[in-house]
Protein backbone atom coordinates (compact mmCIF):
# COMPACT_ATOMS: atom_id res chain seq x y z
CA UNK A 1 0.00 0.00 0.00
CA UNK A 2 2.74 2.61 1.22
CA UNK A 3 4.60 1.38 -2.60
CA UNK A 4 1.40 2.30 -4.44
CA UNK A 5 1.11 5.95 -2.59
CA UNK A 6 4.40 6.55 -3.54
CA UNK A 7 3.88 5.73 -6.83
CA UNK A 8 0.74 7.70 -7.04
CA UNK A 9 2.80 10.90 -5.30
CA UNK A 10 5.19 10.13 -7.66
CA UNK A 11 3.25 10.28 -10.96
CA UNK A 12 1.49 13.86 -9.47
CA UNK A 13 4.30 15.28 -8.95
CA UNK A 14 5.94 14.71 -12.75
CA UNK A 15 2.62 15.94 -13.91
CA UNK A 16 2.78 19.02 -12.28
CA UNK A 17 6.18 19.72 -13.30
CA UNK A 18 5.28 18.87 -16.69
CA UNK A 19 2.83 21.41 -16.49
CA UNK A 20 5.06 23.89 -15.13
CA UNK A 21 7.27 23.44 -18.01
CA UNK A 22 4.21 23.48 -20.49
CA UNK A 23 3.36 26.94 -18.80
CA UNK A 24 6.87 28.02 -19.03
CA UNK A 25 7.38 27.73 -22.81
CA UNK A 26 3.92 29.25 -23.28
CA UNK A 27 4.96 32.27 -21.04
CA UNK A 28 8.27 32.56 -23.14
CA UNK A 29 6.37 33.02 -26.63
CA UNK A 30 3.81 35.76 -26.02
CA UNK A 31 4.04 39.09 -26.49
CA UNK A 32 3.01 40.00 -22.76
CA UNK A 33 5.12 37.37 -21.45
CA UNK A 34 1.76 35.89 -19.40
CA UNK A 35 -0.74 35.36 -21.84
CA UNK A 36 -1.19 31.42 -20.59
CA UNK A 37 -3.24 28.33 -21.31
CA UNK A 38 -6.49 27.17 -21.23
CA UNK A 39 -6.78 23.89 -19.20
CA UNK A 40 -8.24 21.99 -22.17
CA UNK A 41 -4.91 23.04 -24.03
CA UNK A 42 -2.82 22.25 -21.54
CA UNK A 43 -4.35 18.71 -20.76
CA UNK A 44 -3.99 18.25 -25.00
CA UNK A 45 -0.13 19.50 -24.34
CA UNK A 46 0.23 16.89 -21.94
CA UNK A 47 -1.69 13.91 -23.34
CA UNK A 48 -3.75 14.09 -19.90
CA UNK A 49 -7.57 14.04 -19.19
CA UNK A 50 -9.02 17.49 -18.43
CA UNK A 51 -9.76 16.59 -14.74
CA UNK A 52 -6.39 14.99 -13.92
CA UNK A 53 -4.94 18.40 -14.89
CA UNK A 54 -7.73 20.36 -13.37
CA UNK A 55 -6.74 18.28 -9.97
CA UNK A 56 -3.15 18.92 -10.15
CA UNK A 57 -3.43 23.06 -11.23
CA UNK A 58 -5.89 23.33 -8.25
CA UNK A 59 -2.58 22.41 -5.96
CA UNK A 60 -0.31 24.81 -7.71
CA UNK A 61 -2.72 27.17 -7.23
CA UNK A 62 -3.04 26.62 -3.61
CA UNK A 63 0.91 26.53 -3.31
CA UNK A 64 1.14 30.33 -5.23
CA UNK A 65 3.25 28.76 -8.02
CA UNK A 66 0.22 29.27 -10.89
CA UNK A 67 -2.06 32.08 -11.07
CA UNK A 68 -5.65 31.70 -13.11
CA UNK A 69 -7.35 34.73 -15.31
CA UNK A 70 -10.47 34.47 -13.68
CA UNK A 71 -11.85 36.59 -17.31
CA UNK A 72 -10.07 34.48 -19.86
CA UNK A 73 -9.86 31.03 -17.63
CA UNK A 74 -6.25 30.48 -18.99
CA UNK A 75 -3.44 29.53 -16.13
CA UNK A 76 0.13 31.12 -15.99
CA UNK A 77 2.87 30.66 -14.20
CA UNK A 78 3.34 33.12 -11.05
CA UNK A 79 5.06 35.83 -9.42
CA UNK A 80 6.32 33.84 -6.79
CA UNK A 81 7.00 31.39 -9.25
CA UNK A 82 9.60 33.56 -10.79
CA UNK A 83 10.38 35.21 -7.71
CA UNK A 84 11.55 31.46 -5.97
CA UNK A 85 13.30 30.52 -9.46
CA UNK A 86 15.30 33.79 -9.11
CA UNK A 87 16.25 32.74 -5.73
CA UNK A 88 17.76 29.20 -7.02
CA UNK A 89 19.34 30.56 -10.14
CA UNK A 90 20.56 33.52 -9.21
CA UNK A 91 20.77 35.95 -6.10
CA UNK A 92 20.18 39.31 -7.64
CA UNK A 93 17.62 40.70 -9.57
CA UNK A 94 17.54 42.91 -12.61
CA UNK A 95 16.94 46.20 -10.03
CA UNK A 96 19.59 44.90 -7.51
CA UNK A 97 22.38 44.32 -10.41
CA UNK A 98 21.77 47.70 -11.69
CA UNK A 99 21.34 50.10 -8.92
CA UNK A 100 25.57 50.19 -8.32
CA UNK A 101 25.45 51.17 -12.24
CA UNK A 102 22.96 53.34 -12.19
CA UNK A 103 24.25 55.43 -9.69
CA UNK A 104 28.04 55.20 -10.78
CA UNK A 105 27.09 56.62 -14.28
CA UNK A 106 24.61 59.28 -12.55
CA UNK A 107 27.61 60.18 -10.63
CA UNK A 108 30.49 60.16 -13.40
CA UNK A 109 27.90 61.54 -16.27
CA UNK A 110 26.97 64.03 -14.18
CA UNK A 111 22.87 63.25 -15.86
CA UNK A 112 19.86 61.45 -14.73
CA UNK A 113 20.23 58.07 -15.72
CA UNK A 114 16.63 55.82 -16.22
CA UNK A 115 16.73 51.89 -16.22
CA UNK A 116 13.77 50.86 -18.15
CA UNK A 117 12.08 47.33 -18.36
CA UNK A 118 9.70 46.22 -20.78
CA UNK A 119 5.96 45.43 -19.30
CA UNK A 120 3.23 44.51 -22.24
CA UNK A 121 3.23 47.00 -24.75
CA UNK A 122 4.93 49.39 -22.52
CA UNK A 123 8.35 50.94 -21.42
CA UNK A 124 8.23 50.78 -17.30
CA UNK A 125 10.33 53.29 -15.54
CA UNK A 126 12.55 50.47 -12.23
CA UNK A 127 15.22 52.83 -11.36
CA UNK A 128 16.36 56.21 -11.95
CA UNK A 129 19.42 58.15 -10.30
CA UNK A 130 19.07 61.89 -10.72
CA UNK A 131 21.60 63.97 -12.05
CA UNK A 132 22.18 67.68 -11.14
CA UNK A 133 20.51 69.23 -14.14
CA UNK A 134 16.82 69.30 -14.34
CA UNK A 135 15.19 67.54 -16.65
CA UNK A 136 11.75 66.35 -17.92
CA UNK A 137 11.58 62.81 -18.93
CA UNK A 138 8.82 60.73 -20.58
CA UNK A 139 8.33 57.71 -17.21
CA UNK A 140 8.85 60.32 -15.10
CA UNK A 141 9.55 58.64 -11.56
CA UNK A 142 9.97 54.90 -10.52
CA UNK A 143 6.82 53.19 -11.76
CA UNK A 144 6.27 55.53 -14.86
CA UNK A 145 5.53 54.16 -17.93
CA UNK A 146 5.31 55.04 -21.64
CA UNK A 147 4.38 52.84 -25.08
CA UNK A 148 7.04 50.93 -26.37
CA UNK A 149 8.31 53.55 -29.33
CA UNK A 150 8.60 56.68 -27.40
CA UNK A 151 11.65 58.10 -26.34
CA UNK A 152 14.77 56.59 -26.84
CA UNK A 153 14.64 53.81 -23.70
CA UNK A 154 11.60 52.19 -25.28
CA UNK A 155 12.60 52.48 -28.45
CA UNK A 156 15.82 51.16 -27.79
CA UNK A 157 14.09 47.38 -26.32
CA UNK A 158 11.23 47.73 -28.89
CA UNK A 159 14.27 47.77 -31.76
CA UNK A 160 15.44 44.45 -30.18
CA UNK A 161 12.18 42.39 -29.12
CA UNK A 162 11.80 38.83 -31.57
CA UNK A 163 10.44 40.12 -34.85
CA UNK A 164 6.83 38.73 -34.48
CA UNK A 165 6.53 40.48 -31.05
CA UNK A 166 8.03 43.86 -32.12
CA UNK A 167 5.65 43.95 -35.27
CA UNK A 168 2.72 43.26 -32.99
CA UNK A 169 4.04 45.69 -30.90
CA UNK A 170 4.20 48.39 -33.61
CA UNK A 171 0.16 47.81 -34.27
CA UNK A 172 -1.08 48.10 -31.31
CA UNK A 173 0.93 51.08 -29.47
CA UNK A 174 0.63 53.10 -33.13
CA UNK A 175 -2.76 54.41 -32.36
CA UNK A 176 -1.63 55.49 -28.70
CA UNK A 177 1.28 57.35 -30.22
CA UNK A 178 -0.16 59.56 -32.33
CA UNK A 179 -2.04 60.76 -29.03
CA UNK A 180 0.73 61.84 -27.88
CA UNK A 181 1.69 63.87 -31.28
CA UNK A 182 4.21 61.50 -32.18
CA UNK A 183 4.78 61.48 -36.18
CA UNK A 184 3.88 58.37 -38.39
CA UNK A 185 4.83 54.29 -39.10
CA UNK A 186 7.21 54.94 -41.27
CA UNK A 187 9.21 57.39 -39.05
CA UNK A 188 9.03 54.59 -36.40
CA UNK A 189 9.86 51.51 -38.36
CA UNK A 190 12.88 54.14 -39.75
CA UNK A 191 13.74 54.70 -36.18
CA UNK A 192 13.91 50.80 -35.02
CA UNK A 193 16.28 50.12 -38.32
CA UNK A 194 18.50 52.90 -37.08
CA UNK A 195 18.53 51.54 -33.30
CA UNK A 196 19.42 48.18 -34.75
CA UNK A 197 22.45 49.26 -36.89
CA UNK A 198 23.73 51.14 -34.61
CA UNK A 199 23.19 49.66 -31.27
CA UNK A 200 21.74 52.63 -29.36
CA UNK A 201 18.79 55.23 -29.75
CA UNK A 202 19.85 58.80 -29.67
CA UNK A 203 17.17 61.16 -31.82
CA UNK A 204 15.68 63.14 -29.98
CA UNK A 205 11.51 63.18 -31.26
CA UNK A 206 11.30 66.63 -30.45
CA UNK A 207 8.50 66.03 -28.12
CA UNK A 208 9.90 67.29 -25.31
CA UNK A 209 11.90 70.68 -26.44
CA UNK A 210 14.98 71.07 -25.34
CA UNK A 211 15.84 67.53 -23.83
CA UNK A 212 17.55 65.08 -25.43
CA UNK A 213 18.83 61.40 -24.46
CA UNK A 214 20.45 58.42 -25.32
CA UNK A 215 19.92 54.24 -24.46
CA UNK A 216 20.88 51.38 -24.84
CA UNK A 217 19.13 47.92 -24.28
CA UNK A 218 19.98 45.05 -22.18
CA UNK A 219 19.72 41.77 -24.25
CA UNK A 220 19.00 38.51 -22.81
CA UNK A 221 21.04 35.19 -23.94
CA UNK A 222 18.94 35.38 -27.23
CA UNK A 223 19.89 39.02 -27.90
CA UNK A 224 16.41 40.06 -27.76
CA UNK A 225 15.85 43.54 -25.23
CA UNK A 226 14.20 43.05 -22.02
CA UNK A 227 15.49 46.75 -20.52
CA UNK A 228 17.52 49.62 -21.45
CA UNK A 229 19.76 51.83 -19.45
CA UNK A 230 18.74 55.62 -20.82
CA UNK A 231 21.01 58.87 -20.10
CA UNK A 232 18.39 61.81 -19.88
CA UNK A 233 19.94 65.23 -20.49
CA UNK A 234 19.94 68.52 -21.81
CA UNK A 235 20.24 68.51 -25.36
CA UNK A 236 23.31 70.79 -25.52
CA UNK A 237 25.11 68.25 -23.07
CA UNK A 238 24.99 65.57 -25.72
CA UNK A 239 26.63 66.84 -28.80
CA UNK A 240 28.77 65.23 -31.56
CA UNK A 241 31.62 64.83 -29.25
CA UNK A 242 30.61 63.61 -26.36
CA UNK A 243 27.85 61.43 -27.87
CA UNK A 244 30.21 58.31 -29.00
CA UNK A 245 32.02 58.23 -25.49
CA UNK A 246 28.57 58.54 -23.70
CA UNK A 247 26.85 55.63 -25.51
CA UNK A 248 30.68 53.38 -25.26
CA UNK A 249 30.17 53.54 -21.41
CA UNK A 250 26.80 52.58 -21.76
CA UNK A 251 27.29 49.97 -24.12
CA UNK A 252 29.96 48.32 -22.06
CA UNK A 253 27.65 48.59 -18.75
CA UNK A 254 24.57 47.32 -20.47
CA UNK A 255 26.77 44.07 -21.96
CA UNK A 256 27.82 43.28 -18.15
CA UNK A 257 24.14 43.53 -16.92
CA UNK A 258 23.80 41.03 -19.96
CA UNK A 259 25.88 38.26 -18.23
CA UNK A 260 24.54 38.61 -14.57
CA UNK A 261 20.18 38.46 -15.29
CA UNK A 262 18.39 35.91 -14.62
CA UNK A 263 15.84 34.80 -17.11
CA UNK A 264 13.26 34.01 -13.62
CA UNK A 265 13.79 37.54 -12.01
CA UNK A 266 10.16 38.43 -11.59
CA UNK A 267 10.70 41.72 -12.73
CA UNK A 268 11.18 41.16 -16.23
CA UNK A 269 8.38 38.94 -15.97
CA UNK A 270 5.62 41.08 -14.40
CA UNK A 271 7.27 44.51 -13.52
CA UNK A 272 3.82 45.86 -13.02
CA UNK A 273 3.41 43.40 -10.19
CA UNK A 274 6.77 43.82 -8.46
CA UNK A 275 6.31 47.14 -8.60
CA UNK A 276 2.48 47.30 -7.10
CA UNK A 277 0.80 48.72 -10.16
CA UNK A 278 -1.02 47.40 -13.21
CA UNK A 279 -0.22 46.70 -16.79
CA UNK A 280 -2.40 47.19 -19.43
Amino acid sequence: MMAADDAGAKTSLQRGLAILRVLAETDESGPDSGSGMRLTDIARALELTPPTVHRILKTLLDEGMVEADKTTKRYRLSVDFFALAARAGNPGNLRDVCRPIILRLSATLRDTIFLLVRSGFDAVCLDRSEGPVPIRSFTGDIGGRIALGIGQGSISILAFLPEEEREEVIRFNLPRMHGLGFLDEVYLRTEIARVRELGYASRSTGLLPGMAGVAVPILDQQGHAVAAISVGTIAERLNDDRLPVVVDILKREAAGVSRLISPFDPVLRRPASVLGGSGP
